[in-house]
């Protein structure tokens, strides 16, 4: 098996209200347009309806009207990305008590920006990893890529178990924006997406047994689904503007569609239903995504408490997402059912899901 020992969660500094967002991003893609214009209207309507309260912006909100093309915006992402991925890396190291040189695999991901090297490379020497750490960089998986890459580390890890892993989460959504797309998707995607990181850090048993983490959360089985005929769904189309976005109003029927038998399939084959299950670790797609999950699930109506005061606070950060409400879980979760197993799942482009099973 394999143990989460640390989980840390990092912001841009920049941070607004969710209705300054929406009046500079209309004036941006919608230009000399009356303020009670009928598209400006449905901005504000769509923007209101994310759930979304206050977002961190890799800039300030003002220099997204003139940031320049898809290279421009790139470049941002690599800088903000490798700062951000520092700070993640540095705090969720220290918070497991070890230095970087204990690493012995990196895997980043993110979805809003390209760069090679990859950000796991930019920031290797100024960490102090060691020159043989093993790196995997990750694209494509977008919003499952948070859960999806603790499954992946755990897969490394049970065949490593006196290893230590990272998992890198970076993602500059705002960069995405595209300044001339009046598409729905490009509405909604500018009121629920915000910029942020996260990184988690893994051991496998037996170092998690030395180092005094035996009682750290322990990932158990994990679980991946792929959806027929769901290619459009989510993602991007990528061209000279760069990242325009694919999002489909069908996502919340996938989810009724498939999430409750992937769920009693997966416990069911690890002696275990739905209702042994205490904590639920859940990306925020948004607001009707999380009544889905609850819905499809059967959940009680608080079950998915963390996950909306995520969304509210800090918007849909793809993958980093739902390392965020990990991080809130874990050091928020009640004594009371310490002993039941959590599960933590995420759904991204392709269309996919990803199930971790966790216990204690």
């Amino acid at each position: 098996m394999s143990r989460i020992v640390a989980a840390r969660a990092v912001l841009p500094e920049h941070v607004y209200r969710q209705e300054q967002i929406t009046e500079v991003l209309a004036d941006v893609v919608l230009g000399d347009e009356p303020a009670a214009s009928p598209r400006r209207e449905l901005m504000r309507r769509l923007h209101t309806a994310a759930g979304v309260q206050t977002r961190h912006l890799a800039l300030p909100l003002d220099r997204y009207a003139d940031l320049g093309g898809f290279g421009a915006a790139n470049d941002v992402w690599i800088e903000a990305g490798r700062r951000l991925g520092e700070q993640a890396v540095s705090a969720a190291l220290a918070d497991a008590g070890l230095a970087p040189s204990d690493v012995d695999l990196i895997m980043t991901t993110s979805v809003t920006g390209l760069a090679a090297p990859s950000l796991d490379a930019r920031i290797a020497g100024r960490l102090g990893l060691r020159d043989d750490v093993k790196r995997v960089p990750m694209f494509g998986l977008g919003c499952v890529a948070g859960a999806a890459g603790i499954a992946r580390i755990h897969d490394y890890l049970q065949g490593h178990p006196d290893d230590v892993a990272v998992l890198l989460s970076v993602e500059l959504c705002s960069l995405t924006f595209q300044r001339d797309d009046t598409s729905t998707a490009n509405l909604v995607g500018s009121g629920l997406f915000g910029d942020g990181a996260a990184a988690v850090v893994l051991m496998g048993e037996r170092r998690a047994a030395a180092a005094g983490h035996g009682r750290s959360p322990r990932v158990r089985a994990t679980r991946s689904r792929l959806y027929p005929d769901s290619e459009r769904i989510m993602g991007w189309d990528i061209g000279t503007s760069g990242f325009r976005l694919v999002l489909a109003a069908t996502v919340a029927g996938i989810v009724d569609t498939y999430l409750r038998d992937d769920v009693d399939t997966f416990l069911a084959g690890h002696d275990l239903a739905v209702t042994d299950v205490s904590t639920w670790i859940s990306h925020p797609g948004g607001p009707k995504i999380i009544d889905a999950i609850i819905r499809a699930l059967d959940l009680k109506p608080d079950a998915l408490d963390v996950t909306r005061r995520s969304l509210a606070s800090v918007g849909n950060l793809s993958s980093s997402s739902v390392l965020h409400v990990l991080q809130e879980t874990l050091a928020t979760r009640d004594i009371a059912v310490s002993s039941q197993p959590a599960v933590m799942l995420a759904m991204g482009p392709g269309f996919c899901s990803e199930l971790v099973l966790l216990d204690w």
